[in-house]
C-alpha cells in the first residue's frame, strides 16, 4: 500500500514529521517496507532564460544564458547548451546543474562541450524529471514561477511516498483515510471527519437493476447512479501527480477518479458509459463459456462461478475485479452510470485466481471492504464527478442493500494482561477502543463490544485484546524469564514430539536425507494411495496439481526423488517425518514418519565402488532395506521389539510379494513396507529401483509410566551360550516369521534370540514347499544344561514349530 505525505495530511491533522509518522506506522503493526523521501528531486531549481542565442556549429542548438538566482554560481548567469524547440529568452523553467543526477534518463550531468561551446547544465522537460512522458520541449512555468527556488516545491515533486507492508487481515487500512484513522487513534494527530456531500439531485436513474444469484451473499448490495452531461477530458494535474506518485498511470478524469477513490478511501468504484449500455443490468452468474473482452484488452472465458453484471448485449464486467472493454468511458462519454457494491470476499478471490486477474479492486474486495461506506461512497464518487467533469446526478438506485449490524464481543478487560502480560487499565482500554472505532457499552471489568463496519477481522476478544495491545504499544512488552517447571527433569514434550524427534534422528544416523515435501497433492496422487476424499478437497487450491490434502508421505516423496535422479542424483534416501490425513477431523490427521531409497542408496552407501561388493554397495535397494528402516524406526521409539510382527503384503501401491505390515498384536498396525508396484511408478511418472516406508507414529501406545527412569541393574550369565540349528519344511505360503516365533516360544527363559539363515525351494524339498533353516541362542542362566536338558529343549522347539506351521524337521 503506497501513499504520498500530503495525502495523508488530508486526513490526519499532526505536527509529526516523515520519520516520526513512519516510526509509529511501524509500532501500531503497519509495518513501513519502503520510504522514498524525493531527495533526487531537491538539486533542481527554478532558472529564468535571458537569452537564447544561436549555436555558432549547429542549426538546431540554440547557447543559453540562465538566470537561477542568487544563491547559484555567485549570482551570475550561466551559460548552457540546449536543442529544446521551445527554447526562448525569457522562458522560465527547471535547472539541472553539473554533478545532478537526473532521474528521467539515468545522468549524472558534468561540464561538457557541445560542439566546441561549453555548457554547465541543462534545463530539463518534463519526461527527464519523470513528470510525463512529453519530452517534446523544455518545461515552461509561468512566469511569476519564483527564480532560484526549489523547483520540486513548486511543482509538488518532493512529496515523500510512504510504503507499507500490510497484512491480510487489515482491510481497513487499504484506504489513506484507513491509515490516517489508525494513526489518530494511536495519539499522533487528530483524524479529519469525512465531510458527506449536499448532493442536488435532478430525476431518477432509468436503468433497470436486478440480482439474479441463488446465493444473496455473493452480491450484498448494489447501488446505480446516473449522471448527465459529464465532459471526460483529463483529470487535474493535482489528482494525476497523486496517482503517478503511487504508481498509477492517469487516464481520464472518470477512470482517475475511480482510482482516486480506491486508494483514498479504500472504496473501489466503476463507472459504465451510459450510452453504451443496452437494457437494464443484472447481477448474475456467468453462463459457462461467456466470455468479456475486459479493460486490460484481453479477453477472458468466464463460468457460473464468476459473478457478473450484464445487460441486453452480454457481459459488462466481472464484478468486483475489472469492467469490460465495451462500456468502458472514453472522451466521447456524455452520460456515466456509478456503480457502488459489495461482493463476496472469497469468491472474488477465487474468481481473481482462476482468471489470473489482479487489480485493486479485487485486493480490496478479497480481503473485505467497509459495508457501511457502500451508499456514502456513491455520493462521494458522485461529488467528484460534477466537481471534475460537470453534469447532473440522478436519484441512486440501489437494490440488495442491508443496513450493517455490528457484531457484539463480550470482553473481560482482564484478558488483556492474561494474554499480554500488561498492566493497562480498564479505562485506557476503553479508550482505545473508543479511539479505534469501537462501541464499548457498560460499566466495570466486563463490557460489550460492537465491532465497527471496518474490521471485518475482529471476531472475538483476543482480536480486542491485540488492538489494545499495538495501540498501547508492543514495544511496553518486558521479556520475562519461563516460570520454572517445578521439578528436575521434568517431561516437557509430548510422546508425540519426543518421537518424532527419535524418528528423525534414528533415520538420519541411516544415512536418509530429511525432505519438507508440500501437504497438498494432485487428486490423481491422493486417489492412488487411497485418498481423494471431498472432504480432503482444498476450497482454494494455490495451484491445480495441489487440490487434495495428502493420504500418505510417499507420493511427494517419490516425486522428490525423481526431480532428484532427473539431475544426475539418481541414488536417493529421503525421509520425512510429518501428518497425512484420513479425513477432516482432528482424529483423521495421522504423525508419520516415512521414507524412500532410490538406486544404490542402501545404509552401507551408494554408487559402484568396488571394496563394496561384498557389503551390497552397487546393488539395488530391496524390500529389505525397507523393512530395515521402519524397524529402525519403531525401536528407536522405545516398543519392545519382541512383541512386534510382520506379515506379509501390504498397501496396493507396493508389488504385491515385495511388501510387509508391521504390527502390534493382531489389530495395531504400526507401519507398511516394500518395494512400490511398477503401475504406481507409471502412474507418478516415476522410474528406477525404489523402496519406502511409512511408521505409524501416533499408533504406537503410550510407555508405561515407571516410579523411577533409573536402569536395572546388569546382569550376566556366568555360563556359556550355545547355538543349535534346526532346518524345517514348511509350505511355501508360512511366513519365517511365524517359525521364529513359535521357536522362541519354546522357552523364553533359555531362548534369547532366534535368527533365520537360510531359505532354500526345490524339488529336493517338494512341490509347493520351502525349507526355512533357523539358529537358535541357547543362553544357561542358572546352571550348566546336560545333554538331557537339550534334548528336551530340542524336542519342545521342534514342538512348537511344528504345532504352529504344520512343517516337519528337515532330515
Amino acid at each position: 500500500m503506497k501513499f504520498t505525505l500530503s495525502w495523508l495530511k488530508d486526513h490526519l491533522e499532526t505536527d509529526a514529521n516523515l520519520e516520526q509518522i513512519c516510526e509509529r506506522l511501524t509500532a501500531i503493526g503497519l509495518e513501513v517496507e519502503d520510504v522514498d523521501d524525493k531527495a533526487a528531486y531537491k538539486p533542481f531549481v527554478i532558472a529564468k532564460v535571458l537569452s537564447a542565442e544561436k549555436h555558432p556549429e549547429a542549426d538546431r542548438l540554440k547557447v543559453l544564458s540562465v538566470d537561477a538566482g542568487p544563491d547559484v554560481n555567485g549570482g551570475k548567469p550561466l551559460q548552457i547548451v540546449c536543442g529544446a524547440p521551445n527554447a526562448r529568452a525569457g522562458l522560465v523553467g527547471a535547472l539541472a546543474r553539473p554533478g545532478d543526477y537526473v532521474p528521467g534518463i539515468d545522468v549524472t550531468l558534468a561540464i561538457g562541450k557541445i560542439r566546441g561551446v561549453e555548457s554547465h547544465g541543462m534545463m530539463c522537460s518534463e519526461k527527464e524529471l519523470n513528470m510525463s512522458e512529453d519530452h517534446n520541449g523544455i518545461i515552461d512555468l509561468p512566469d511569476d514561477a519564483p527564480v532560484g527556488t526549489s523547483f520540486a516545491s513548486y511543482a509538488g515533486l518532493d512529496d515523500p511516498m510512504i510504503e507499507i507492508n500490510l497484512t491480510p487481515n487489515r482491510p481497513d487500512c487499504t484506504s489513506i483515510y484507513g491509515i490516517a484513522r489508525d494513526l489518530a487513534a494511536s495519539g499522533l494527530g487528530t483524524l479529519k471527519p469525512r465531510v458527506q456531500p449536499q448532493l442536488n439531485l435532478e430525476g431518477k436513474t432509468p436503468v433497470g437493476l436486478s440480482i439474479d444469484l441463488d446465493d444473496e451473499n455473493l452480491c450484498p448490495g448494489f447501488g446505480l447512479r446516473l449522471v448527465r452531461g459529464v465532459k471526460n477530458g483529463a483529470s487535474p494535474a493535482w489528482m494525476q501527480t497523486r496517482l503517478k506518485a503511487i504508481g498509477l498511470r492517469p487516464i481520464n478524469a472518470l477512470v482517475d477518479i475511480t482510482n482516486y477513490m480506491t486508494f483514498d478511501q479504500g472504496r473501489p468504484m466503476h463507472v459504465f458509459d451510459a450510452a453504451k449500455v443496452k437494457g437494464d443490468l443484472v447481477v448474475r452468474r456467468a453462463s459457462e463459456g461467456e466470455t468479456i473482452l475486459a479493460l486490460d484488452t484481453r479477453e477472458y472465458k468466464l463460468t457460473p462461478s464468476n459473478v457478473v453484471i450484464a445487460d441486453d448485449n452480454g457481459v459488462e464486467s466481472i464484478g468486483g475485479i475489472m469492467g469490460g472493454e465495451h462500456s468502458g468511458c472514453d472522451e466521447n462519454t456524455v452520460d456515466v452510470l456509478i456503480e457502488s457494491a459489495l461482493w463476496d470476499p472469497i469468491n472474488i478471490a477465487k474468481s481473481g485466481r482462476a482468471l489470473g486477474i489482479i487489480t485493486d479492486a479485487r485486493y480490496r474486495f478479497e480481503r473485505g471492504v467497509d459495508p457501511d461506506y457502500m451508499l456514502p461512497g456513491l455520493d462521494r464518487t458522485t461529488q467528484l464527478v460534477l466537481d471534475l467533469c460537470g453534469g447532473t446526478a440522478a436519484e441512486a438506485k440501489v437494490v440488495g442493500y442491508k443496513a450493517y449490524e455490528p457484531k457484539v464481543v463480550d470482553f473481560p478487560f482482564a484478558e488483556v494482561k492474561r494474554l499480554t502480560g500488561l498492566e493497562i487499565s480498564a479505562d485506557e482500554s476503553r479508550q482505545i477502543l473508543d479511539r479505534l472505532g469501537f462501541t464499548v457499552e457498560g460499566t466495570g471489568e466486563r463490557v460489550s463490544v460492537k465491532v465497527p463496519s471496518w474490521r471485518p477481522d475482529v471476531d472475538g476478544k483476543a482480536d480486542l485484546v491485540e488492538e489494545v495491545m499495538r495501540i498501547h504499544g508492543v514495544d511496553h512488552i518486558k521479556p520475562e524469564p519461563l516460570e520454572s517447571i517445578g521439578s528436575v527433569n521434568g517431561k516437557i514434550l509430548t510422546t508425540l514430539q519426543i518421537r518424532t524427534r527419535t524418528a528423525k534422528r534414528a533415520l538420519a544416523a541411516r544415512g536418509m536425507l530429511e525432505a519438507v515435501t508440500w501437504s497438498f497433492i494432485p487428486e490423481a496422487q491422493a486417489k492412488l494411495f487411497g485418498g481423494g476424499a471431498p472432504s480432503l478437497k482444498l476450497a482454494n487450491p494455490i495451484a491445480a496439481d495441489m487440490s487434495d490434502m495428502r493420504p500418505s508421505l510417499l507420493p511427494g516423496l517419490l516425486t522428490a526423488a525423481q526431480r532428484n535422479a532427473d539431475k544426475g542424483l539418481g541414488d536417493v534416501a529421503i525421509f520425512e517425518v510429518s501428518g497425512t490425513y484420513e479425513n477432516d477431523t482432528p482424529e483423521g490427521q495421522r504423525r508419520v514418519a516415512g521414507g524412500i531409497r532410490r538406486g544404490t542408496a542402501s545404509i552401507n552407501g551408494a554408487g559402484r565402488l568396488w571394496s563394496n561388493g561384498a557389503k551390497g554397495g552397487g546393488k539395488p535397494v530391496d524390500v529389505y532395506d525397507a523393512k530395515a528402516d521402519a524397524l529402525a524406526v519403531i525401536e528407536a521409539c522405545g516398543l519392545p521389539m519382541s512383541n512386534v510382527q510382520v506379515e506379509q503384503g501390504g498397501p496396493a501401491w507396493y508389488h504385491p510379494g515385495r511388501c510387509g505390515t508391521i504390527k502390534m498384536g493382531p489389530k495395531i498396525v504400526l507401519g507398511t513396507f516394500g518395494e512400490f508396484h511398477p503401475k504406481t511408478l507409471s502412474a507418478l511418472d516415476v522410474s528406477g529401483a525404489l523402496c519406502g516406508f511409512e511408521v505409524y507414529l501416533d499408533a504406537m501406545a503410550e510407555p508405561k509410566k515407571r516410579a523411577t527412569r533409573t536402569k536395572p541393574p546388569l546382569e550376566l550369565s556366568p555360563f556359556q551360550a550355545v547355538k543349535r540349528d534346526f532346518a524345517f519344511v514348511v509350505e511355501s505360503t508360512v511366513e519365517a516369521g511365524a517359525i521364529v516365533k513359535a521357536a522362541t516360544s519354546a522357552d523364553r527363559k533359555l531362548i534369547s534370540g532366534v535368527n533365520v539363515f537360510d531359505v532354500f525351494e526345490g524339488a529336493s524339498v517338494g512341490e509347493g514347499k520351502k525349507s526355512v533353516a533357523i539358529e537358535i541362542l541357547i543362553q544357561p542362566v542358572d546352571k550348566t544344561l546336560t545333554d538331557e536338558d537339550f534334548e528336551a529343549l530340542t524336542a519342545k522347539i521342534v514342538a512348537n514349530v511344528v504345532k504352529v506351521t504344520g512343517g516337519v524337521l528337515r532330515a
